[in-house]
């Protein structure tokens, strides 16, 4: 390719194009990335709670999420559409197509959410939760879980469902299942070998992965599937807890201009991602921060369960108090007791006086 030459290059080279892409990142991003992780710790170190509690808050999420992400593609179904149709009511006001791609995504969704330690990140997987997150929709049926035959361009949706315009081609379809296997072993070997930072290789491979587009729809959503799941595997465990795709669906216009910016580069002489990386580790550090808020004080009734609610309510309401006065003043068992209380003394609600059977408990 001659050296000035701006036209796309068919051969995609994993390691020589992320090279290009992240040879002169900014400080600013460093500095993402830096907060980003001391949040995460935060988050490791600091979230012991119930089941019961991550149980709602996931299900939550996941309600919000599948909404967010469905809207971003221009279906129109509100999130209490969503919990409607999750739990059989039938909406008839919306049609076949919007409902079945919801449930197909909310499916997909609760299925990394609970077994993405035994998810494997490879093609076939990838091909796999196309087929799911299709599943349900008719008019897919013929090309589920198979990349493109035939060629696609990424177009931006308005709030009303209609594209407003084309953001920037992508790969010719001959070429798809080559880059993509290409892609995915690169960000395999890439995150097995640890040299760079996780956030840096996830966001590489979804500006690409985007790029690629590789099926005939699906395309965005299934890259919000895929973030979901690589973000959890690389340690980022609140990510059941805080929607990704609503940061997004708020922030779609600022989405859509970073991936136009981005991708215009890619191929070229000047490659660089800087844009997308930005808009997508702001995304995260928002998300991050909103998981920490999540053990806040102003957020303590979120996260605990019914019982230790009443515990801590109580112990509100007291100067200074014994696991024995809560147990006798509750009507709660004594070992539901002194979990809540080792909850609530490493969110640092409640300090502990004394040791043993004589300590006693105060709110901080």
């Amino acid at each position: 390719m001659p050296k000035n030459s701006q036209k796309l290059t068919e051969k995609y080279l994993p390691t020589e194009n992320f090279s290009k892409r992240i040879e002169q990142i900014p400080s600013v991003i460093v500095s993402k990335i830096a907060k980003i992780d001391e949040l995460k710790g935060q988050w490791v170190t600091g979230a012991r709670l119930s089941p019961q509690v991550l149980g709602r808050l996931k299900r939550s999420v996941l309600i919000t999420s599948t909404g967010a992400s469905t809207r971003i593609e221009g279906a129109r179904l509100s999130d209490e559409d969503i919990e409607k149709l999750m739990r059989g009511i039938n909406i008839q006001k919306f049609t076949n197509r919007d409902k079945q791609e919801a449930q197909g995504y909310y499916e997909l969704l609760e299925n990394v959410f609970n077994s993405w330690k035994n998810l494997k990140f490879n093609e076939s997987l990838i091909k796999h939760f196309h087929q799911e997150l299709l599943k349900h929709v008719e008019k897919d049926e013929k090309h589920r879980g198979d990349y493109k035959k035939d060629e696609n361009k990424v177009q931006m949706i308005d709030e009303a469902g209609q594209s407003i315009g084309i953001l920037f081609d992508t790969s010719p379809a001959y070429l798809t299942p080559s880059q993509m296997q290409e892609l995915v072993e690169w960000t395999q070997k890439t995150l097995a070998e640890n040299k760079f930072h996780p956030l840096l290789i996830i966001g590489n491979f979804l500006v690409e992965f985007l790029k690629i587009h590789p099926f005939s729809d699906g395309n965005g959503r299934l890259s919000r599937v895929l973030t979901n799941l690589l973000l959890l595997q690389t340690g980022y465990l609140y990510i059941p807890y805080v929607s990704h795709e609503k940061l997004v669906e708020d922030n779609k216009p600022d989405y859509y201009i970073a991936l136009r910016r981005s991708q215009k580069t890619m191929g070229t002489e000047k490659e660089n991602i800087t844009d997308w990386l930005n808009f997508f580790f702001d995304m995260i550090l928002k998300q991050s921060q909103m998981a920490v808020e999540l053990l806040s004080k102003e957020n303590i009734e979120k996260i605990l369960s019914e019982k230790q609610i009443i515990v801590w309510q109580y112990i509100e309401k007291t100067k200074e108090t014994s696991t024995g006065d809560i147990t006798e003043k509750t009507k709660i068992a004594r070992p539901t007791v002194k979990q809540t209380l080792e909850v609530l003394l490493k969110l640092k609600k409640i300090e502990r006086i004394g040791l043993g059977r004589s300590a006693r408990y105060r709110k901080i």
